[in-house]
C-alpha cells in the first residue's frame, strides 16, 4: 500500500514538473509573432502549423463552450453532498475526509485557471468576439480533466452497483474524449495549450487522489476504516 502511495506522489509531483518545465519552453522556444495582432506564440512552427491544419470551428466551440457547464453541475452536486453530511452530522468537521479534500482540491484547480487568467502566457490564436483572451493552459480542457475523474474516483468508492459504475467511467472516458479533441480542433487553442492542461491537471488529479489513500490508511490503522455515506454516524 505505501509503495503504491508513493509510485502515485511520484507521478503527480511528475506531471506538475513537466507542466512547469512545458510551460518555461512554451516562454522560449521558438517564440514568434504568430498570434492575432501580432501576439508572441512559444513553439510557434507547431503551433502554427496545426492550427492551420484544423482551423477554427465555430460551432464546435460553442458546443464544448457549453458543456464546459456539465463539470462544474458535478462539482456542485458534491459540494451539496458535503452539505448534507455536515447538516445531519451537526458538524462539518465529519464530512467524509475524501469529500473535504475534494472541496480543496477544486480550490487548487481554481486557482490554477485564475493565475493564468491573470498572467497569460500565451494568447488564443483567434479573436473571440474581437478581442485577445487568454489561452495557456486550455481553462476548459483543464475544467474537464480534472474534475471528471473525481466523478469515477467518488462513484467507484460509493456505489457497489457495478452497472452505475460502467455507466459512469463509459460516461467519464467518452465526454473527456470529447470535450477534449473537440477543443483541441474547434481552432480556438494552441496545441501547446491543450498539453498543458493535460498535464496541469493530470499532476493535481493524482496528488488529490493519493491524498485520499493516504487519509483511508490512516482511518485503517486507528481502527476506523472508511464509511460510506450510509453507514457513517449521524447518517442513519
Amino acid at each position: 500500500m505505501r509503495k503504491n502511495l508513493k509510485k502515485e506522489l511520484a507521478a503527480g509531483v511528475g506531471l506538475l514538473i513537466a507542466f512547469a518545465a512545458w510551460t518555461m519552453l512554451i516562454r522560449y522556444v521558438d517564440v514568434q509573432a504568430a498570434g492575432p495582432n501580432g501576439t508572441s506564440v512559444g513553439f510557434a512552427a507547431l503551433n502554427v502549423w496545426f492550427h492551420r491544419l484544423t482551423g477554427a470551428h465555430w460551432t464546435l466551440y460553442t458546443i464544448t463552450d457549453w458543456l464546459g457547464f456539465v463539470p462544474i453541475v458535478i462539482c456542485l452536486c458534491f459540494a451539496a453532498v458535503g452539505l448534507v453530511q455536515a447538516v445531519r452530522r451537526r458538524n462539518p468537521f465529519r464530512v467524509d475526509p475524501d469529500l473535504l479534500l475534494l472541496g480543496g482540491y477544486y480550490v487548487l484547480v481554481i486557482a490554477g485557471y485564475v493565475l493564468f487568467e491573470m498572467i497569460p502566457i500565451n494568447y488564443r490564436p483567434v479573436l473571440i468576439e474581437g478581442r485577445l483572451e487568454a489561452s495557456y493552459p486550455s481553462s476548459t480542457t483543464l475544467l474537464v480533466l480534472s474534475v471528471m475523474p473525481t466523478l469515477k474516483f467518488q462513484i467507484d468508492r460509493r456505489s457497489g452497483n457495478t452497472a452505475v459504475r460502467t455507466v459512469t467511467t463509459v460516461f467519464v472516458i467518452l465526454f473527456s474524449a470529447f470535450m477534449v479533441i473537440g477543443r483541441l480542433i474547434s481552432g480556438v487553442h494552441w496545441i501547446t495549450d491543450i498539453i498543458g492542461a493535460v498535464l496541469l491537471s493530470g499532476g493535481l488529479f493524482m496528488l488529490y487522489r493519493t491524498a485520499v489513500l493516504r487519509a483511508d490508511q490512516k482511518r485503517t490503522e486507528k481502527g476506523k476504516p472508511y464509511e460510506d455515506r450510509n453507514q457513517a454516524d449521524g447518517d442513519r
